[in-house]
């Protein structure tokens, strides 16, 4: 669905926009304190208002600094004022309770927010120029398993697998309608996918290649469940092109794997998948590709993530319009055979060979 094929403002509605965009940090950040220091829950709480007065007895935050936050909310249309009483609207709900929106927010603000400055520099250099905030590494999957901060990597962790934990359990009986007997699952991160193959398809095996350090967390979950004889594991950096992948798979799984690269880099990938796969087998690509969204505010959700990538990531990848990243699968020499849109939240499952 094209949601950007015509402009849809008026001229005054337009310049309101605009001055939503030049605002954009403040609203962000006045919004994320509204949160966290319970003055939306507490007004949430009083069904029928509160006032000034009575948040200030109840929130421990000065009262000067209360008052100029529950001012910017009126602004921003998180809550209302009438009679010298203050209640929610409904975008503060989903502020409160959308698991969505907290997921986005705290990624945001604990991942994102400080990197964002670097932006122009990260486009110049491509290089994620963002990511000197938390430390010095080439791209954040260095830092994921072992050094970022505890309160990023807990924010990006949420983040990565909210998506992905509504789309797997509806994505696994399309991939196991195959029934593949060998797996390899590329980047295949804590083991989530695995773990829950093993509990979907009671003969198959999976290999889960990815950076060691990923590769070292997962070894010990797969050790508390007890599926020793059913796993293995096969450590690599993915962009050294000297190293070859493993062979002798029905099936090749990535799950917003390959997001994570440049388009030569997903080519390359894609190529040395060719000659893992034993001749009938196909590749599972399962990714959020902002064109193919049935909601609007999901397209925009995905096009601003690729910034993320921009600044913190890599420097060079995105959340890809799938005619581009179709383009690519056919350059690596294959084809997609099968194509499910809308699954979970905002995926997409293409099948290759």
């Amino acid at each position: 669905m094209n949601f950007f094929e015509k402009e849809k403002l008026s001229a005054l509605q337009a310049k309101e926009e605009a001055q939503w965009i030049t605002f954009a940090p403040f609203v962000f950040q006045a919004t994320r304190v509204l949160r966290d220091s319970g003055i939306l829950s507490l007004v949430e709480a009083n069904r029928e208002g509160i006032t000034l007065e009575e948040i200030n007895g109840k929130i421990n935050l000065p009262a000067y600094g209360i008052r100029v936050l529950i001012e910017a909310a009126l602004g921003i249309g998180l809550l209302v004022l009438k009679d010298g009483k203050y209640k929610i609207t409904k975008t503060t709900y989903f502020i409160l309770h959308d698991e969505l929106t907290k997921v986005n927010m705290d990624f945001t603000h604990d991942v994102c927010y400080n990197g964002m400055y670097f932006l122009e520099e990260s486009i110049r250099n491509q290089k994620p120029e963002g990511l000197k905030v938390f430390g010095n590494w080439k791209t954040i999957y260095e830092a994921l398993s072992t050094d970022l901060p505890d309160k990023a990597k807990k924010s990006w962790f949420s983040f990565d697998h909210f998506y992905s934990d509504y789309a797997f359990p509806e994505v696994l009986p399309h991939v196991y309608y195959y029934k593949p007997k060998k797996l390899l699952d590329i980047g295949g991160n804590t083991g989530k996918w695995s773990m829950q193959s093993f509990e979907f398809d009671a003969d198959v095996k999976i290999t889960i290649m990815d950076l060691p350090g990923y590769v070292e967390t997962a070894k010990e979950e797969f050790q508390k469940k007890g599926f020793g004889e059913r796993i293995s594991f096969y450590p690599t950096n993915i962009l050294d092109v000297s190293k070859q992948f493993p062979s002798g798979f029905d099936a090749i799984w990535m799950s917003q794997f390959l997001d994570c690269f440049a388009d030569e880099e997903i080519v390359s990938i894609l190529q040395r998948c060719k000659k893992a796969l034993n001749p009938d087998g196909r590749i599972f690509i399962l990714e959020t590709f902002w064109d193919r969204q049935r909601f609007e505010a999901s397209a925009f959700s995905l096009q601003q993530t690729s910034l993320y990538f921009t600044v913190m990531a890599n420097g060079n990848s995105q959340m890809y319009d799938s005619k581009v990243f179709i383009r690519l699968v056919e350059k690596a020499g294959l084809h997609v055979i099968d194509q499910k849109d809308y699954i979970g939240v905002s995926h997409t499952l293409l099948v290759c060979q």
